[in-house]
């Protein structure tokens, strides 16, 4: 012990005497290298050479200090030119460059950019990344409410940051004729259509397509109270950082293996981090149609004001996300007489964003034309033109363009719904649900069999489509924008779903505007939900396109939670073993069925896992349903004089 106590005092002594000097011997020892200087410039200077454009990269002041990040993309030699701006969640550098070329039309094709109407038009073309996204500065909030509003209290929202943002560009864009017009797709639709709360007197237009606009109705995240838990990762992605740079990590190669495991939505979003992130913690506490969503409803808010700037909603017959708020804003904004001059709607057979890419087919559905084509340059273009250039060319536009299916042609319509532009007659028409799997126009009668019954077992629940199941995205290896257009074929043969068809049609069946499915139906559980499709069948063979044959073409389709069968902003328990009516609307068609087609409707309890499962016995909230709770149930549906179930069809007459 003593030893090795003066062993150390000794080393530390010497240290002490001789370390620095040598530390210093060895330093001089050390090999020392020349600067070898990088090869990376300090700040690089594009080359401009060829280029058809400028690119101006600004950072432009909001009323509260916050800066956003603006790309301005002007045409060379441009002079007097309208402003078309996009607000995105999504990169407006991406955005401005879906393609790296010297080319502006080349630069812009793709997401979220109407590329032939953009560049044939000579306009200047501005996007921009929204507060807290990307390289503008600020918080992110997921569809940000209205300033001062209940759920917003801040003085700023998307309506504000628009309005600064035309206000600096009218005053420092000297290329522009100080008129601007805003567009965009989706949450850039939404971001179209809020500026039009406190329109700054430059917006000339606004062209909201495909807009989010009700969350919990029938847009992103619920239809009807049902969760649409594959957006899960969107959320997830959206909003864990600033540049969407957290990516979700897959776990199973059938997107219904991943949700059956994890049971609840909720315990998926735990497993996964997602309790870390706000909007996720909102979802969760608000499961039904309280204030925090009906607050923010984009229809609901607009419809509170005259609409003071020329509107174009745009809507998709086949979205597959937003099916719901495209038409919602159109309805919400007509029923004002005085919006009338001001407002125009545009419906064609698209899925999501379709109407800016090439547009002749969804799926296997092929409409016989380049229908995103036509939009582009017959219906956009001329309608932007009219209000964006100094010389404002007449507009011909009809106050609704329509597609309809079956026929495939183009309607210049007055209103919508109204069938045809002149001579015929929209009348609510129920068809009825018979014994027999039977579908007609005559109300049951004494005698026949009073209802049908399956069992919804939650264990084994209903896919919204053939598995295995992608996840939601875009890239070229995934389907998700045509599941709309599934042949339907693998569910009617299911015990779980129910199936009734007409006779084969010897006339066409043309129908207009919202089927309404009116259900009498009970459950031996405590909760239920209800998923109805209309459904066009064709011919048992198609000359030219066999793959049609006995083709299941979902016209319209969608999910209602039976706990909101009376107040949608209230959950209740469903009374066990009671015939009781829901009653809900489908999307919106425009379709003729053709003779030697016939019209069918499927009735099934789940939609997996694009929706989360109904525990089928009543929980305060679905997100925290344990294992124990989900329960099978025996589903009862009728069609007996005083409990008739129908789908009532928006039917067109001729006169």
């Amino acid at each position: 012990m003593y030893s090795s106590t003066r062993t150390r005092f000794f080393l530390a002594l010497f240290l002490a005497v001789f370390g620095s000097d040598a530390n210093a011997q060895a330093q001089q020892t050390k090999p020392q290298y020349p600067d070898y200087l990088s090869e990376t410039p300090q700040k690089f200077e594009a080359p401009t050479f060829g280029m058809d454009h400028e690119m101006r990269d600004v950072m432009i002041p909001m009323r509260d200090g916050v800066k956003l990040h603006t790309i301005i993309l002007v045409p060379k030699g441009a002079k007097r030119a309208g402003i078309l701006m996009t607000r995105t969640p999504y990169e407006a550098k991406h955005l401005a460059a879906n393609q790296h070329s010297v080319h502006l039309g080349t630069r812009l094709w793709g997401y979220d950019n109407a590329t032939e109407t953009v560049v044939e038009g000579g306009y200047i073309r501005v996007i921009q990344d929204i507060r807290g996204k990307y390289l503008s500065e600020g918080d992110y909030v997921m569809n940000r409410p209205p300033a001062h509003g209940p759920i917003n209290p801040t003085p700023v929202d998307e309506s504000t940051d628009t309005y600064d943002t035309i206000d600096w560009l009218v005053k420092n864009v000297p290329e522009s004729n100080g008129r601007v017009g805003v567009l965009g797709i989706s949450y850039d639709g939404f971001l179209a259509a809020m500026p039009l709360i406190n329109p700054h007197p430059a917006l000339k237009v606004a062209v909201p397509m495909n807009p989010m606009v009700d969350g919990w109705r029938g847009d992103d995240w619920f239809h009807n109270g049902a969760f649409r838990q594959q957006n899960i990762p969107y959320i997830y992605e959206q909003t864990a950082t600033r540049s969407n740079d957290e990516l979700w990590q897959s776990s199973h190669f059938d997107d219904y293996d991943m949700y059956m495991r994890a049971v609840s939505a909720g315990e998926l979003g735990k497993e996964r981090g997602m309790l870390q992130i706000g909007f996720w913690n909102k979802l969760t506490e608000h499961p039904a149609y309280d204030s925090f969503w009906s607050d923010q409803a984009v229809d609901k808010i607009l419809a509170r004001q005259q609409l003071g700037v020329p509107t174009m909603i745009v809507a998709g017959l086949w979205d597959q996300e937003d099916i719901y708020g495209a038409l919602a804003l159109y309805k919400a904004l007509q029923a004002n007489p005085a919006n009338r001059a001001n407002l125009f709607y545009v419906l064609g057979p698209w899925f999501h964003g379709q109407q800016i890419e090439e547009a002749s087919a969804l799926g296997a559905i092929k409409w016989g034309s380049d229908t995103g084509l036509y939009f582009r340059r017959q219906i956009l273009a001329p309608f932007l033109a009219h209000y964006l250039k100094d010389d404002a060319p007449a507009s011909q536009l009809t106050p609704v363009t329509a597609f309809e299916t079956g026929t495939n042609r183009w309607q210049q319509l007055t209103s919508w719904p109204s069938g045809c532009s002149s001579g015929c007659e929209l009348k609510a028409t129920p068809l009825y649900l018979h014994a027999d799997h039977q579908l007609n126009y005559q109300a049951p009668v004494k005698g026949e069999t009073a209802d049908d019954e399956y069992v919804s077992d939650p264990s084994r629940p209903v896919p919204f489509r053939a598995r295995p199941i992608q996840p939601v995205g875009y890239t070229a290896d995934l389907s998700w924008t045509r599941w709309l257009v599934d042949d339907q074929r693998e569910f009617s043969g299911r015990t779980d779903v129910l199936t009734y068809s007409t006779d084969t049609l010897d006339a066409p069946v043309k129908i207009s505007g919202e089927p309404i499915a009116n259900l009498v139906a009970a459950t031996t559980g405590s909760d239920v939900d209800w998923v109805v499709k209309l459904i066009d069948v064709y011919p048992d063979e198609v000359a030219g396109q066999p793959n049609l044959g006995g083709y299941q073409l979902a016209v319209a389709m969608d999910i209602f939670r039976g706990r909101y069968r009376e107040n949608l902003a209230v959950a209740k328990a469903v009374t066990p073993n009671a015939p009781l009516t829901y009653r809900f609307a489908l999307p919106e068609t425009n379709h003729v069925f053709l003779p030697g087609h016939k019209i069918m409707v499927q009735v099934q309890s789940a939609w997996f896992p694009l929706y989360d499962r109904n525990p089928q016995s009543f929980v305060p909230n679905i997100f925290f349903a344990k294992p124990s709770d989900y329960q099978s149930a025996t589903e009862r549906i009728y069609h007996a004089p005083g409990k008739a179930s129908f789908v009532e069809l928006p039917l067109v007459s001729m006169h």
